[in-house]
Order: C-alpha cells, then structure tokens, then sequence
C-alpha cells in the first residue's frame, strides 16, 4: 500500500486489519510511518526502481496512490513478482477529455500505464473527498466563517471509509477486475449548505462569505502549500463555477459494491467533529 499517511489509505488499513488481512505499507521514511500495531512498514520510493522489488517480495494485492513518477518501473516489478490485481486510487476527473486538467492528466497517466501492464485492475474514482472539508477547519474553529468564491458550488462528499470499503472489497474479493468505479456521496449539496450541516452537528452557527475569486486562489493556494501542482488553484476554482448553483450527479456505486449506502456528509462532519470545535 502507497500513501500510508493519507485519509483513505487510513481507513483502509483498518478494513483490512478487520478481516485479519496481512497488511505492508511502503514509505519513503519508514519512520514517519504512524501506522497500527502489525502493519509492516517496508521503504521504497516509486522514483526510485531498484527499491521496489525488495518490497513487493509475497503480495498478492496493491493500492496505490496516483503517483506517475516510477509507475512504469513499478509495474514491471510487480509483474515480475506475481502480483495478481492493483486497485488505483484515482480520480473522476480522469473521465474528463482535457489532458490539460493537471487533476485529470496525472489520473489518466497512471490509470493508463496499469491497463497496459497486463495486471488486473480495478480503479476506484472519487469526486470531491469529504475530507476536502478539513480546509475550512481554522476559520470555523477561530471565526465561525468560511469564505470562498462560490458559496452555491455543488459537491457529493464522499466519506474516506466508504472509499476504503470499495478498495477493500476489489483487493480481497474476485470479480472487480476492470471496473472503473465512480464513487460519490449520496446527495448534492452546496457548499454553504455543507457548511450548515458542520454547524447544526457541532450546535454552532457557521456562516459562509462570498469572496473575489482573486482572494479565493490566494485562499486555496495557501491551504495547499508547497507542493500544490502547477495550476490545481485554477482547476478546483473552474470545478466550482462549473457546479455553480446546479447539483452534480450522484452515483449509487458504493452501495452496490458493498452492500451498504454510501455515508451522509452529516456522517463524515459527526466522524470528524473534533476539528471544527474550539479548542477550550
């Protein structure tokens, strides 16, 4: 498993914990891996090939994060060791036909070298990670606020449990390979009205400011820091004026993949509501 420290790669390593299922996460710092009692923590850096075959050494199944530095040499190690299936964690965005999306491109990069590997494969497509939700954290918390450019903006949050229930079930059962799942939440709703949601679940009211769309960039490029892609500011700003007062279309997919409707937004705000209080 890639991406150990990530949302969804946490929630699934408790999904395969659950089922006994022998687990080794890959990391680049080995120490930095904070993961639970009887996870191997292996080192390896995709960019890196000669660090790779050492770590695939007995897995059956890989999920991996959408990182198209080494992903070539990465595949031929994983054929080379056997690996049976990989389920990339990627994106709705790779459905898009603009190679220019930086979001869209880095997907598709990656989801086209695996389908080419001769691998099994099966890619599990989110849209807007109900995680993404976290930015708005210090300004709840400090001013009860949240400002952004287009407050009528429509999502479906999706909760990373659900995410990691889906890969679980592609990783451990037959029967996923080649499926190109689209995962969302269960409903739309405006960002100012996700916003509502994280004040009725915390009983505190929260309000949402329309700000110029210049101080919006600013805003996300801070919250992203550093290592933000070149031009992911601008793409995640053209997504909400694309969904500008006008609901995106929901999937039913985790419910038919797990048996179980997807979790509300409600849900995910309740999972997490230690990081919108106050701290006393």
């Amino acid at each position: 498993m890639t991406g150990g420290r990530g949302s969804v790669a946490r929630a699934l390593i408790d999904e395969l914990l659950a089922v006994d299922a022998p687990v080794r996460v890959v990391s680049r710092d080995p120490a930095q891996a904070d993961v639970p009692a009887g996870v191997q923590v292996a080192a390896a850096d995709l960019a890196r090939p000669e660090s790779i075959p050492a770590v695939l050494d007995g897995v059956r199944a890989v999920f991996l994060y959408a990182e198209p530095a080494g992903i070539d040499g990465f595949l031929d190690a994983a054929a080379a060791a056997k690996v049976e299936r990989i389920v990339l964690l990627s994106s709705q965005s790779a459905q898009e036909p603009d190679r220019s999306n930086p979001i869209a491109h880095r997907h598709v990069v990656v989801e086209e070298a695996i389908a080419a590997s001769g691998l099994a494969w099966t890619f599990v497509r989110p849209g807007a990670f109900a995680t993404n939700a976290l930015a708005w954290a210090p300004s709840i918390r400090a001013q009860g606020v949240v400002r952004g450019a287009y407050p009528e903006s429509h999502s479906a949050p999706i909760h990373e449990r659900d995410m990691a229930e889906v890969a679980a079930r592609a990783l451990l059962e037959p029967g996923h390979e080649g499926q190109r799942y689209a995962l969302t939440g269960p409903e739309s709703l405006p960002a100012r009205g996700q916003v509502e949601v994280i004040g009725e679940v915390i009983g505190r009211p929260l309000r949402f400011e329309a700000v110029p769309l210049d101080e919006a960039r600013e805003q996300l490029l801070a919250q992203m820091g550093p290592s933000a892609w070149p031009g992911i500011a601008d793409t995640l700003l053209r997504y909400q004026a694309d969904s500008d007062g006008r609901p995106v279309a929901v999937s039913d997919t985790v419910a038919a993949v797990t048996g179980r409707p997807a979790r509300t937004f409600a849900t995910w705000v309740a999972d997490h509501a230690s990081a919108f209080r106050p701290e006393r």
